[in-house]
C-alpha cells in the first residue's frame, strides 16, 4: 500500500513537514509503523499550489524512485513555501513502478492521492474504464486503479459535489466488483483537493480501512505545550491529515473514523461526516 500527508495552513516549506518530524514522510518510506509494508519505496509525488493568485493550478513533481535518498526532492523541499501540499510515498499493489502511476494525480486545479486498493483491478478494469467520461478519458496516463478513482470521481461530479462524487464511484467499484463474484472491492484513504479545501476518506468495502488520522487544533495544542514554540508559528486553520502520525506528541493525533470523511476548511471550519458508497 502507501503513505501520503495533506497540509493546510500557514504557507511553511516543504521540508518543515515532509523532512523536520520525528517519523516524518520520508521516515515512513523506510520505517512504516502501521501500513501494510514497512518500506514504500515505489515512487513518490508532491503537488502544491503557489501563493501568486494567478496561478490556480497546482505544480506536480512525481518520480519513480524512493523517496529517502531523492536528491531533487530534498532540493524542492528546501525551498518551496507553500499553504497547501500534498505528498505520497508509493508501495504497489501491482501496477507497474512508472512515473505516471505515480501520486498524486491533478486534473485542472484538482488533486488527488489514495491508499488501498481496487481488488482484481486487473478484471475490473475495463468495466470501470468504459465508465469514465469520454471527454475525461484521454487524461488517464497510468495504470492505476487510483487513477482509475479520480477520473470516475470526476466523471461523477467531484468538482462539484466531491462527497457525493467520490460516494458515487464507490458505489460503482463495489457493483462493477459484485458483479465479477469479489464480495469486498474496495480499499481506500483517499485526500482530494480543488487547492481551497481538502477532502479526505476513510472506507473499505468490508473489514477495516486503512489508517488514517487528523490533527487536532492548533490552539488546543498550544494549551497542551505552551514550551513547544513551533506551534507559535501557526495559524488557528493549520491542519494536517496523514496515513500515520508524524510524531509522538501527546494530544496531536486523533484517527478518522472508518467509513468517514472529513473537510479540511481555508477559514477553519471543519467537519467530520459519515460516508457510505451511494448509487
Amino acid at each position: 500500500m502507501c503513505r501520503w500527508l495533506a497540509y493546510s495552513g500557514t504557507p511553511l516549506l516543504l521540508e518543515t513537514i515532509l523532512y523536520r518530524p520525528a517519523h516524518s514522510l520520508i521516515d515512513q518510506s523506510l520505517h512504516s509503523r502501521l501500513g501494510v509494508e514497512t518500506t514504500n519505496g515505489d515512487g513518490f509525488g508532491i503537488g502544491w499550489y503557489a501563493r501568486e493568485s494567478d496561478l490556480t493550478t497546482p505544480a506536480v513533481v512525481r518520480d519513480v524512485g524512493p523517496a529517502w535518498n531523492n536528491r531533487n526532492l530534498r532540493e524542492i523541499a528546501g525551498h518551496v513555501r507553500s499553504r497547501l501540499f500534498f505528498a505520497h510515498i508509493r508501495a504497489s499493489t501491482g501496477t507497474a513502478v512508472q512515473q505516471t502511476n505515480s501520486h498524486p494525480f491533478r486534473h485542472d486545479r484538482w488533486m488527488w492521492m489514495h491508499n488501498g486498493a481496487i481488488a482484481d483491478f486487473h478484471l475490473l478494469r475495463r468495466e470501470l474504464c468504459v465508465a469514465v467520461d469520454p471527454s475525461l478519458f484521454a487524461e488517464i496516463e497510468g495504470s492505476t486503479d487510483s487513477e482509475v478513482m479520480f477520473y470516475l470521481a470526476l466523471t461523477f461530479g467531484l468538482e462539484d459535489d466531491p462527497p457525493g462524487a467520490v460516494a458515487r464511484m464507490a458505489a460503482t467499484v463495489e457493483r462493477v466488483g459484485r458483479a465479477h463474484g469479489i464480495e469486498a472491492p474496495l480499499q481506500m484513504t483517499i485526500a482530494t483537493t480543488d487547492g481551497t479545501d481538502v477532502w479526505a476518506f476513510r472506507y473499505a468495502s468490508a473489514g477495516t480501512a486503512r489508517s488514517l488520522f487528523y490533527s487536532s487544533r492548533v490552539d488546543s495544542l498550544r494549551a497542551l505545550h505552551p514550551d513547544v514554540s513551533f506551534l507559535r508559528e501557526l495559524s488557528e486553520e493549520t491542519r494536517l491529515v496523514v496515513s500515520e502520525p508524524l510524531g509522538d506528541l501527546p494530544g496531536a493525533w486523533h484517527e478518522v473514523p472508518e467509513h468517514t470523511y472529513g473537510v479540511v476548511r481555508a477559514d477553519g471550519a471543519d467537519e467530520l461526516l459519515p460516508f457510505a458508497p451511494a448509487p
